[in-house]
């Protein structure tokens, strides 16, 4: 598992499904809010979202699933 300075900025993985209107993306794991707020979120926002979505397996499963 990389670690957290060896993650990308951004954990979206471009098959964003809160643009059909679920509240949690079924690629990336973020809230709607997440997503849309993720710009201008602080870096420890970042990194508590980072931390739920990779403490639960979600990323890094779809990652793969995805051949990213």
């Amino acid at each position: 598992m990389p670690t957290n300075s060896s993650l990308p900025d951004s954990p979206c993985l471009g098959f964003c499904t809160t643009a059909l209107g679920d509240d949690v993306c079924k690629s990336c794991g973020r809230t709607f809010e997440e997503v849309c707020h993720w710009i201008t979120m602080t870096p420890e926002q970042k990194a508590a979202t980072w931390n739920r979505i990779r403490k639960n397996g979600w990323w890094d499963q779809q990652r793969k699933a995805k051949g990213l």
